[in-house]
C-alpha cells in the first residue's frame, strides 16, 4: 500500500531513522513520541510553533503550572498573591531546585528570565508581557511583579512559555543560538536535534522532583504523514502519536495492542491574510474586505469537517468554542453562500480573484487545501496552494512573504492569548500587519478585569469588528486524538494537548 510523504527522498530517510529507533538504543524506558512537525527553534522567547511549545514544556518547567482540568497549580513558584490593587503579583519560589547545568534557582534567575521575555529584541514574549513594568527579586526565594495597570492574563502567562526558565549563564553564554542547546530548569534536558528528523531529550540529574521521573529518555519524532505515524505505532517503534487522522480512528480501535485517548480541544485553525506587511499585501484579498468576505461565503466549514476530519471537529468562525463564555452567539458560524459571494467580488469590482494560500505539506493540511480550492472556484477565487516544511511557512509569514496562510493555534484558557496574538496591532502572530485602534482599546480593556460577564461583552465588541474586516479566518476547533501502545502508563489528554511526561511509564 502506498504512504504519502513529503518526498521519495524523506520516506527513505524517515525508514533509516526509525529502523535506528527500533535499535537497542531505544532501550525500554525510552518514550518514542510520533509527532506532526519539527520544532522551528527551542527557545521558549523566540519560538512561536505549538510543536516547539509541546518540546520546550517537557524541558523546561514553569512559574506555574496546570492540572489536567487547566487550572493553575504551584509549578516553580509555590505560591502566589495579588496586590489589593492588582498591579503587583508576588511569587514564593521553590527552594532545592536547580537548573539543568547545575546553576542555581532563585528570585535573580526568575528576574533575567522575565526581563529578557519582555525586553530582548528576539522575543515574541514582549507584547504578552507589556504591561510589567518591574520585576524585584525580594529576597533569594520571593519575586514581586509590577504592572503599570491590572493584567488578568498574567497567571496564563507565567503558566506558558513566559514562565518558562532558562539557565542565566549558559543562555547570556550561547546568545542568539540558545535554541540549538537550551538549558532549562525541567525534567528532561536537551542531548541533541537532528533537524526534520528527531529531537532527543534524557532524564535531568539536577531535577528536583526525581520520583517522578520514570523515562531515562524521550524522543520526539518527526513524521508529518498520520498514516505513517500509526504505521510506525503499530509497528512498535514508536510508543504514542499526536493528531491521529480521523479516518484511522477505525483502525486505531481495532488493534488490540493500542488505545485511543482523546479529548475536546483548546486548539483551532485558522486562515490569516496579508493586509500591509510588504509588497504580497497588495492583492485584492489584502486590500478589500469585500473579496475576503466573498471567499468566507465560498466555503463551507461542514464540509471541510466531514471530508477531511470525518466530522469529528467543530466548524467555527471565533477563536472561542462555540457555545463557550466568550463566544459571541449574535455572530453564529456561517453557511456558504454561493450567490452571496459572486454578488461580493461584484460590488468589489472584480472577476475572478487569484491568490496563493500558504499551507504545511502534511497530507491533512494538503486536504484542507484542496477542498478551500475547489469550493473558492467555483464563486470566482483562483487559488494556488504554494506547499512548504511548517517552519519555512513561519519563517515566510513573519517577513511577510504569504498572501495568505493556513495557521494552527493550540488555545489558551485565557481568551487574550486566543485573538490578541492575531489581530491586535502589537500582536506577536499579526504576521499580515492588521491594526483596528478601537478594536485594541477594546482588547485592552478586556484585559484589565477578571469579571467573566465584563470579559464576555467586551469581547463581543471585539468579535463585532474582526469578523467585519476578516484579517483572520477561523475555520474549526480540534479534537485531540492520540494514539498510544496500550504499555502506556500514566497518559492524560488534555484540553491543551500538551503532553505532560512525568509519571508516564512503559509496563515491560
Amino acid at each position: 500500500m502506498g504512504i504519502p510523504t513529503r518526498t521519495g527522498a524523506r520516506l527513505a530517510a524517515l525508514a533509516t531513522m526509525l529502523l535506528a529507533l527500533a535499535s537497542p538504543f531505544a532501550a525500554a524506558a525510552t518514550l518514542r513520541i510520533g509527532m506532526s512537525d519539527d520544532p522551528d527553534t527551542l527557545d521558549p522567547a523566540v519560538s512561536g510553533s505549538f510543536i516547539s511549545l509541546q518540546i520546550t514544556s517537557v524541558m523546561c518547567d514553569k512559574l506555574i503550572e496546570t492540572d489536567p482540568q487547566l487550572t493553575p497549580i504551584p509549578g516553580l513558584a509555590t505560591a502566589w498573591h495579588w496586590s489589593a490593587d492588582d498591579l503587583a503579583l508576588t511569587l514564593s519560589l521553590r527552594t532545592g531546585a536547580a537548573f539543568q547545568n547545575g546553576e542555581p534557582f532563585d528570585a535573580a534567575a526568575v528576574k533575567w528570565n522575565l526581563d529578557r521575555y519582555r525586553s530582548s529584541p528576539m522575543s515574541k514574549r514582549a507584547s504578552q508581557l507589556k504591561p510589567i513594568k518591574d520585576v524585584t527579586a525580594l529576597d533569594d526565594h520571593t519575586v514581586r511583579i509590577d504592572l503599570s495597570e491590572p493584567y488578568a492574563p498574567l497567571i496564563t502567562m507565567l503558566a506558558d512559555r513566559s514562565g518558562m526558565m532558562l539557565a542565566p549563564l549558559a543562555t547570556m553564554a550561547a546568545g542568539e543560538s540558545a535554541g540549538a542547546h537550551p538549558v532549562c530548569l525541567g525534567p528532561y534536558e536537551f542531548v541533541r536535534r537532528v533537524p526534520q528528523e528527531r529531537v532527543v531529550l534524557r532524564r535531568a540529574e539536577h531535577y528536583w522532583d526525581p520520583s517522578k521521573l520514570r523515562l531515562d529518555e524521550v524522543q520526539f519524532v518527526d513524521i508529518p504523514d498520520a498514516t505513517l505515524r500509526l504505521t510506525n505505532l503499530q509497528a512498535g517503534q514508536l510508543d504514542l502519536i499526536e493528531r491521529v487522522a480521523p479516518t484511522d480512528l477505525d483502525t486505531l480501535r481495532g488493534d488490540p495492542h493500542l488505545k485511543l485517548a482523546a479529548t475536546p480541544a483548546l486548539g483551532y485553525q485558522l486562515i490569516i491574510f496579508n493586509l500591509a506587511h510588504g509588497p504580497q499585501s497588495d492583492s485584492p484579498i489584502g486590500r478589500d474586505p469585500r473579496v475576503r468576505e466573498a471567499f468566507e461565503a465560498s466555503i463551507d466549514r461542514d464540509t471541510i469537517n466531514q471530508v477531511v476530519f470525518a466530522g469529528q471537529y467543530i466548524p467555527d468562525n471565533q477563536p472561542e468554542s462555540v457555545g463557550g463564555p466568550y463566544f459571541d452567539p449574535d455572530h453564529p458560524v456561517p453557511h456558504r453562500d454561493l450567490a452571496r459571494a459572486k454578488a461580493l467580488l461584484e460590488a468589489a469590482g472584480q472577476g475572478r480573484v487569484g491568490f496563493t494560500l500558504l499551507i504545511s505539506n502534511d497530507p491533512v493540511s494538503a486536504q484542507v487545501g484542496q477542498v478551500i480550492q475547489s469550493m473558492a472556484a467555483e464563486a470566482g477565487f483562483d487559488v494556488t496552494l504554494q506547499m512548504t516544511e511548517s517552519v519555512s511557512l513561519s519563517q515566510a509569514a513573519d517577513r511577510g512573504a504569504f498572501q495568505a496562510a493556513m495557521q494552527i493555534w493550540s488555545g489558551r484558557t485565557d481568551p487574550d492569548q486566543n485573538i490578541s496574538i492575531w489581530v491586535a496591532c502589537d500582536g506577536f502572530l499579526n504576521r499580515g500587519r492588521y491594526c483596528s485602534p478601537p478594536l485594541d482599546k477594546i482588547l485592552g480593556a478586556a484585559t484589565r478585569t477578571t469579571d467573566t460577564a465584563l470579559r464576555a461583552g467586551l469581547y463581543r465588541q471585539a468579535a463585532a469588528i474582526y469578523l467585519e474586516d476578516r484579517p483572520v479566518l477561523f475555520l474549526q476547533h480540534y479534537a485531540w486524538l492520540w494514539g498510544a501502545n496500550a504499555k502506556l502508563r500514566g497518559f492524560a489528554p488534555t484540553p491543551d494537548g500538551l503532553i505532560r511526561v512525568k509519571g508516564m511509564s512503559l509496563a515491560p
